[in-house]
């Protein structure tokens, strides 16, 4: 598996494959959704200039171009230096290293003067607050019953964060 900046093109496939994840309910997005609509939202991502980084399973992938299996996310919040993080991975794939890849490549991916790069997660979800854990993520807290999902459940969320000492802001243009 490798990690590659996601391009226009790959929106289709990409979508199709978060559709997947989506009716799983990991993410905060809910179904039902069309691959078409997710692809969408993925191309205005790109369109924004956020860094989306596609997981390629390129084993056994002749033209070293395999199927795209995951996705993160790396975007800026309202907060000057705080960037977030948004992450997924088709069950196959999971549990193989390929998480820690995409957090690993966000992390280097991330601007000067970012400082600070935060996510949420269901707090059942042990399997990715244990892999964030592991990338140097802290939780940092807990918004209880804070979504509302359609059929009305209210879910919480874990809030977890990673701190750059490094990421001091550029110098002021001039």
């Amino acid at each position: 598996m490798r990690v590659r900046p996601a391009r226009g093109d790959d929106a289709a496939e990409l979508g199709r494959a978060l559709k997947v994840v989506v009716e799983e309910d990991w993410l905060a997005l809910e179904p039902p959704m069309t691959a078409a609509e997710l692809a969408a939202g993925l191309r205005t991502r790109l369109d924004e200039g956020q860094k989306l980084l596609a997981l390629e399973d390129d084993d056994g992938a002749s033209a070293g171009e395999g199927p795209l299996v995951g996705l993160i996310n790396l975007r800026p919040t309202r907060i000057d230096g705080v960037w977030s993080i948004g992450l997924w991975i088709l069950p196959g794939h999971r549990g193989k290293g390929a998480g820690r890849l995409l957090v690993d490549a966000a992390i280097e991916a991330r601007p000067p003067g970012v400082h600070k790069i935060e996510l949420e997660v269901w707090p059942e979800n042990e399997a990715a607050i244990r892999l964030y854990e592991r990338a140097g993520f802290q939780r940092e807290g807990l918004r209880r019953d804070h979504y509302r999902r359609r059929d009305g459940r209210l879910r919480s969320s874990v809030i977890m964060a990673r701190l750059f000492p490094d990421g001091t802001p550029p110098p002021p243009d001039k």
